[in-house]
């Protein structure tokens, strides 16, 4: 009997950090076994093209499967629809606020609804700063309903040379909280040589 595509639902909306969404595009498109499923936000495509000087078209094409935005009867809409988790790389402040209040307007907010309902794995990789008491409220408000607010903060520990490492980086926790297997990825060995002062 055929097992199933592990599939994965990537969002990409219109905040800054296009580039996460590229790049988590690509990384899962080169493990075995994984489907992801794309739905591009309107201002998507603006980012795109301002950030990483990428067509939507040439997106798309990263994706084994693409939605429409509007497209609210696609297969990511439904529960019963198999999916193993959605990450929204990167996440407007917008699409954080229809998650929160369960505004399901457009296949973005729909499919994270479904996520949540589902109890399966969403990550939000907001992008905003400073953050306002609304973005402190709708974050305190997905992350009750089970998601996880995962703002690509940059870490230094690992010395990154440059931003690709960064984004990288932030990536490889990305799919660790999806349960992907990823043996490139570094991993923290303690401090060592550190001496207590």
């Amino acid at each position: 009997m055929n097992q199933r595509p592990r599939r994965i639902v990537v969002a990409i909306t219109g905040a800054t950090g296009a580039i996460y969404g590229v790049q988590l595009l690509r990384r899962l498109g080169a493990v075995p076994g994984v489907e992801t499923h794309l739905v591009l936000s309107d201002a998507a495509s603006l980012t795109l093209h301002q950030e990483v000087g990428m067509q939507r078209r040439e997106v798309e094409a990263l994706a084994h499967v693409v939605h429409k935005n509007r497209e609210i009867g696609a297969a990511i809409a439904s529960g019963s629809f198999q999916t193993d988790g959605m990450v929204i790389a990167p996440c407007s402040m917008k699409t954080l606020a229809a998650v929160a209040h369960g505004l399901a307007d457009n296949l973005v907010a729909r499919a994270a609804d479904v996520i949540l309902k589902e109890r399966r794995r969403l990550v939000m990789m907001v992008r905003e700063t400073p953050f306002n008491l609304a973005h402190l409220r709708n974050m305190t408000a997905v992350t009750e309903m089970g998601a996880i607010v995962f703002p690509p903060l940059p870490s230094f520990y690992h010395r990154p040379a440059s931003i690709d490492e960064m984004v990288d980086h932030t990536l490889d926790r990305v799919l660790d909280l999806l349960g992907i297997e990823n043996p490139q990825a570094a991993r923290w060995p303690g401090m060592r040589g550190a001496e207590s002062a």
